[in-house]
């Protein structure tokens, strides 16, 4: 019988240098979509998937990160003495049992893979979730469940993939397909921000994995890739060498790229419009200002 994954690792401490100057003060996964922060989705999503352990790799400055997933007793209690039972769950969403969460520093910025490195202490020898709160996942079911229930049939490492234009190849990490097998892909390699005439397929890597510890003993090597840094998809890649159990799946759902400010944008249209006390109001404004634009041309 196969382990259960109950931990997930977090990578964020990057410093969301393509928001700034509003991730000045504040670190982007708090920035919110609609009304809730980037890394409440990715937590929501863990947490649908059966994840039990939480694990962030920070960095300086992300003190108001760790000060969102504690309990907020003046708010909570001003709330209570009014009588708003829904924001009260609301805020209880957010909040974090102790023991539930741990933070480690990412002391230098040196990729993905050292940051998911960095958390091989807490992580041991279990199989371990990795989600990149930049992919917010649009799906029916969440992402990260879907991939669970996938990795119970087949085992082994597992990353979510989709298909991109070729112009875009460069990047993503692409999969090198051995076997295509509906929503589960064989991978026989993967490549990391290739030239697009050197992509070996369109299925590129989107944050979301399921990995074994072996990932960790082959980040161990530190081996620089891509940018000068250390990265995931080789560490991936190795592990495909050594072991053939490397899979892709096809997720059903609508990926937004929120680490780039025409993603968030996109997002918050879509998720706006998903909202039953937005969308009337959402979508009538949205018709107006297409409507004037045509007008103006």
């Amino acid at each position: 019988m196969r382990n259960k994954v109950i931990k997930a690792i977090f990578p964020v401490a990057g410093l969301g240098t393509r928001f700034l100057p509003a991730t000045k003060s504040i670190p982007k996964e708090i920035m919110s979509l609609v009304d809730k922060p980037l890394i409440q989705y990715a937590i929501d999503e863990a947490r649908a998937a059966g994840i039990k352990e939480f694990i962030f790799v920070t960095s300086r400055g992300k003190g108001a990160l760790e000060d969102y997933f504690d309990s907020a007793p003046q708010l909570e209690a001003t709330l209570r003495r009014k009588g708003n039972t829904e924001l009260l769950q609301t805020l209880k969403q957010t909040t974090m049992e102790s023991g539930e969460i741990a933070y480690l520093r990412q002391r230098d910025a040196l990729g993905l893979g050292h940051a998911v490195w960095c958390a091989r202490r807490l992580i041991a020898n279990e199989p371990f979730a990795v989600i990149l709160p930049d992919d917010v996942i649009a799906a029916e079911k969440p992402c990260l469940q879907q991939m669970i229930e996938a990795y119970a049939e087949t085992g082994g490492n597992m990353v979510a993939a989709m298909e991109v234009p070729q112009s875009d190849a460069c990047k993503y990490g692409l999969l090198d397909v051995k076997e295509d097998l509906g929503r589960l892909v064989s991978v026989k390699g993967m490549v990391e921000k290739p030239d697009p005439k050197d992509a070996p397929s369109n299925l590129a890597v989107i944050g979301r994995y399921i990995l074994t510890p072996n990932i960790l003993r082959n980040l161990n090597k530190k081996m620089v890739g891509a940018g000068g840094e250390i990265q995931l998809t080789d560490a991936i890649a190795t592990e495909i060498e050594a072991s053939d159990n490397v899979y892709g799946y096809r997720f059903e759902g609508t990926r937004f790229d929120c680490g780039s400010k025409g993603g968030f944008l996109k997002a918050t249209v879509a998720f706006g419009l998903e909202r039953e006390d937005l969308r009337d109001e959402f979508s009538e404004y949205l018709h107006d200002l297409v409507g004037a634009g045509k007008a103006a041309q």
